[in-house]
């Protein structure tokens, strides 16, 4: 081991770009790793998802903006803008806080930040779809459509 030193020190003076920047990647895995452990968000596929709502009556909060909510939903979703959930104006969703409480967002990004604020809210059991309504299309499940 003694004989590599050398050649590790000399690697990372010439290379010091690549150095930094395995360090930052590193880091980075390292941070989201322990965030996601600690998370007490859980990332549901489609099939979870049905079964929460089909036998614990979960509810499904859809994060998208008016006109994206009424070109196509989840069945029962409750349209409400991470905005309200950010300034705690839940309205609908306040006194579900004991039942499971589904995030959805257009790809599955936005929701998981939303659904920690509502733990921090005291929601006991919050879930993020995976991959959003995009999955969820992707998949083929049902959508229902407002008309204006």
């Amino acid at each position: 081991m003694q004989e590599y030193l050398p050649l590790a020190t000399e690697f990372a003076k010439n290379h010091s770009l690549m150095v930094m920047a395995w360090v930052g990647v590193f880091a980075m895995l390292i941070y989201t790793s322990v965030k996601s452990f600690t998370s007490k968000v859980t990332i549901v596929e489609n099939a979870e998802a049905t079964r929460l709502i089909n036998n614990e009556d979960a509810i499904i909060v859809d994060l998208r903006t008016i006109d994206e909510f009424q070109r196509g939903h989840i069945i029962n979703s409750i349209n409400i803008l991470p905005t309200d959930i950010k300034n705690q104006k839940l309205g609908k969703i306040e006194q579900h806080k004991d039942t499971p409480v589904i995030l959805v967002c257009a790809t599955g990004v936005t929701s998981s930040s939303s659904a920690e604020l509502l733990v921090k809210q005291g929601f006991s059991r919050v879930y993020s779809l995976k991959e959003g309504i995009s999955g969820w299309m992707t998949a083929n499940l049902p959508l229902v459509k407002k008309h204006k």
